[in-house]
């Protein structure tokens, strides 16, 4: 058995999205929350349906072209990984957290804005190690401004830990001299206090990297 997540409501997500259905409405068929349908369909090219349909934009072959590639090479990424097996979603995460997580001994900590990544990582973690959930908290980033409940709700449906647990949030005041562009839902930062499991991670990290030493 190894990491498969929501996979069978995210590909049936992605079919009615293509058909032209909206967010709220493959939330209500499949029983989940529309901030994980937006994301699991956030590159869904939409067949809008009649009613809704406007002025035909002019055709643009380079679009096309890239947006044709992007679904040519998933679909060969998901036929080459395929399935992982619990060794290859093991040195999977552990490779994720050697570019991710922290390194400050006796706090597992990981912090990411992709939702797919946080939900990869708390699934790898509540597999590969006994973990207590009473003990998981989770920051929020997020720039002021930006809606802070909507945030807060599709972390605590990505990551499986319930807001009562989750700990003050961080408001940033963006600069607009340095960036313009912000992520809707900010950024999450999964933390789990334990010194044992901390280095046991940080252990296979060192083992993993050394493998860059071995020739062939």
């Amino acid at each position: 058995m190894g990491y498969r997540g929501k996979t069978r409501e995210q590909a049936g997500a992605r079919d009615l999205r293509a058909s032209g259905m909206t967010l709220a409405d493959i939330a209500t068929r499949l029983e989940v929350s529309k901030s994980s349908v937006s994301l699991w369909v956030r590159d869904v090219p939409l067949t809008p349906s009649p009613r809704r349909t406007g002025p035909q934009r002019r055709p643009n072959p380079l679009r096309d072209r890239r947006l044709a590639e992007i679904a040519a090479l998933d679909a060969a990424g998901r036929e080459r990984i395929g399935v992982l097996s619990d060794d290859a979603f093991l040195a999977a995460g552990v490779a994720l957290y050697a570019g991710e997580g922290s390194k400050t001994d006796r706090t597992v900590a990981f912090a990411n804005s992709d939702p797919e990544m946080v939900r990869f990582f708390c699934a790898w973690l509540r597999r590969h190690f006994v973990i207590d959930e009473t003990r998981l908290r989770v920051r929020v980033y997020l720039h002021s401004g930006l809606d802070l409940d909507a945030a807060q709700e599709l972390w605590s449906d990505v990551t499986g830990i319930p807001q009562r647990q989750f700990w003050a949030a961080y408001r940033a005041v963006p600069d607009a001299t340095i960036r313009r562009n912000k992520h809707e839902h900010g950024c999450a930062c999964v933390m789990y206090s334990c010194a044992r499991t901390h280095r046991a991670i940080m252990g296979m990290v060192r083992a993993l990297l050394s493998q860059a030493a071995i020739p062939g």
